[in-house]
């Protein structure tokens, strides 16, 4: 069915030929068009001009947009959305004091959500995650990945990527999965992380790449969880299997993580609360997009990824949610954005070009998400009448969406 948008008042990141990313100065630069129309056909997006040479002709579906912005869906490069149940209690605890190490070494965190998880059957699972991903869509998601790392056992591991399958083949946006094992060391093996790491290397990793459950393998590089000649040895192992390296690294302690996802073609290294000159220099000339996850900082109370560095540098940078239960239980885009601008300093066309062309390509997606342009996928958030999209990071406690069609749909 097509679908004809008229009258809009700003339609943003228009790109006949869109570049992979932006990076430095050019994120400052957003496409806009003033008073125009786009046309979806299907699935896709086919065309886009001003209102003066609007199409003619009788189409299924016409929506007027006098007084709204249209802009490409977000594009959520890191989340952890399949989970089971939530750690409210390790909130409260972190308000009277205790660190999220500190949660972590008395058996809370993320072997917490792992115990819970390996005693919840799939069919809940599947049932709790798709009412969190259902809540993303109308809050403006189009395209997300998800990661495992809440099951640390192979058959938790697998039950987690089989619900992230699931959540693919059910509803109308990009979901793209990411295999993380390495996201601590389960308590069996408290005094064996070689023989866990094995686990991933020699089970986990072929059975779960001989199903095709997942495109990317991930590690959590972080003092007291996997070093940087642990993530080496885990990512090398992926890629013989075909999966592309991501990263958690630098949320806590800069351990040379950095390097190693470089060094691996790692697609992404999120978290960088801290980046040192050294980093930055090493990502410089490299196709890895630096990921920002400004609402953990925000929960977490711990500093910001230096956004405003990163980007004066002259390199790239995403952003997104972290959508987990222990550190960032939100996967609303909209307040990363407005995070994004109000704590690491960037300008609104920074923060939506991080959180759209450059979040697509941090999940590889970037050939079919985060632009408006003719041949990419018809998934566009249009919002309620608005001065400007400015307003979006401004109002932050405001929803501004009206409708979001994703994929040619309107949820």
């Amino acid at each position: 069915m097509k679908v004809l948008l008229i009258h809009i008042k700003e339609l943003l990141q228009v790109h006949q030929n869109p570049p992979q990313w932006l990076a430095g100065e050019d994120m400052g630069q957003l496409p806009i068009l003033r008073n125009a129309w786009l046309l979806l056909n299907g699935d896709l997006i086919e065309a886009y001009g001003p209102m003066e040479e609007v199409p003619q002709g009788n189409f299924p579906k016409i929506i007027d947009c006098t007084g709204r912005i249209v802009l490409p869906t977000w594009c959520d490069s890191h989340t952890h959305i399949v989970f089971a149940g939530n750690r409210s209690g390790e909130f409260v605890a972190r308000l009277k004091g205790m660190t999220y190490q500190e949660i972590a070494d008395n058996g809370g965190g993320i072997l917490n959500s792992a115990l819970t998880l390996q005693n919840t059957s799939e069919t809940k699972l599947m049932q709790q995650a798709s009412k969190r991903l259902e809540e993303l869509m109308y809050l403006g998601t189009g395209a997300i990945e998800i990661k495992s790392g809440y099951g640390l056992s192979l058959d938790a591991e697998m039950k987690m990527l089989r619900v992230i399958q699931r959540l693919k083949n059910k509803y109308p946006l990009a979901v793209v999965a990411t295999f993380l094992g390495a996201h601590a060391v389960p308590k069996e093996f408290a005094h064996n992380k070689q023989g866990y790491i094995n686990q991933i290397c020699h089970e986990m990793i072929p059975a779960i790449t001989k199903e095709s459950l997942a495109s990317y393998i991930d590690v959590f590089c972080e003092q007291g969880y996997f070093s940087a000649e642990e993530t080496q040895q885990i990512l090398s192992a992926g890629k013989q299997y075909g999966l592309t390296p991501k990263i958690h690294v630098n949320q806590f302690n800069a351990i040379g993580g950095v390097a190693v996802g470089v060094k691996n073609e790692a697609l992404s290294v999120d978290h960088l609360e801290l980046i040192t000159d050294e980093d930055i220099e090493v990502l410089k000339d490299s196709k890895t997009m630096p990921v920002a996850l400004p609402g953990c900082s925000f929960f977490l109370s711990i500093p910001y990824t230096p956004g405003r560095k990163i980007i004066d540098s002259g390199l790239p940078l995403a952003i997104a949610s972290d959508f987990n239960p222990g550190s960032a239980p939100s996967g609303n885009m909209n307040f990363v954005v407005a995070t994004a601008c109000i704590k690491m300093r960037l300008t609104p066309e920074e923060a939506i070009n991080a959180a759209t062309i450059n979040g697509a390509y941090a999940m590889g997606l970037g050939h079919e998400y985060g632009s408006i342009t003719p041949g990419k996928k018809a998934s566009v958030i249009i919002t309620q009448e608005l001065e400007s999209y400015v307003q979006l990071p401004y109002a932050f406690g405001e929803n501004h969406i009206d409708q979001v069609i994703l994929n040619g749909r309107i949820i």
